[in-house]
């Protein structure tokens, strides 16, 4: 007979960002500035999930994956289980791109499309997804018309 188990606590390591009062996000830019102070400079492809409750305040943030120098591999489950987790109304994803350039690739554009539809199945709404650098300049695929 195969045993089977029973989850009694599924535990998140949290560590307090400094300065992380709860930040409001009122556009993309307002999520752009976050993210860019988080991932911006970085080496490597990040990925980070924004968990914003129903009044649009960031709760939690999540770096969801770390990739190579040109790629990320992102899977809904990953992006999801952090705002599941946090009880995010809805999520704002972000990711910068090591060469400083914030043009969303055909690869940026499906993983967008594939998280839309997993949020509005399990009814965590995606907002945008941003693409950054450390300068904070960014492109929002919503402002594009991918959303």
């Amino acid at each position: 007979m195969e045993k089977m188990y029973e989850i009694q606590q599924i535990k998140q390591v949290i560590k307090e960002v400094e300065g992380s009062e709860k930040h409001m996000v009122r556009s993309p830019i307002d999520a752009a500035v976050v993210a860019a102070e988080i991932i911006g400079d970085e080496d490597r492809e990040v990925f980070l999930v924004m968990c914003l409750n129903t009044k649009n305040r960031i709760v939690a943030v999540h770096r969801c994956h770390v990739g190579s120098l040109a790629a990320s591999i992102v899977h809904p489950r990953e992006v999801f289980k952090s705002a599941i987790l946090n009880n995010a109304m809805s999520i704002i994803v972000s990711h910068q791109h090591p060469s400083g350039d914030t043009t969303p690739s055909r690869e940026d554009i499906e993983v967008t499309r594939r998280l839309v539809e997993a949020g509005k199945v399990l009814g965590i709404e995606v907002l945008d997804h941003l693409i950054v650098n450390a300068h904070a300049e960014y492109t929002s695929l919503k402002e594009k018309g991918y959303l």
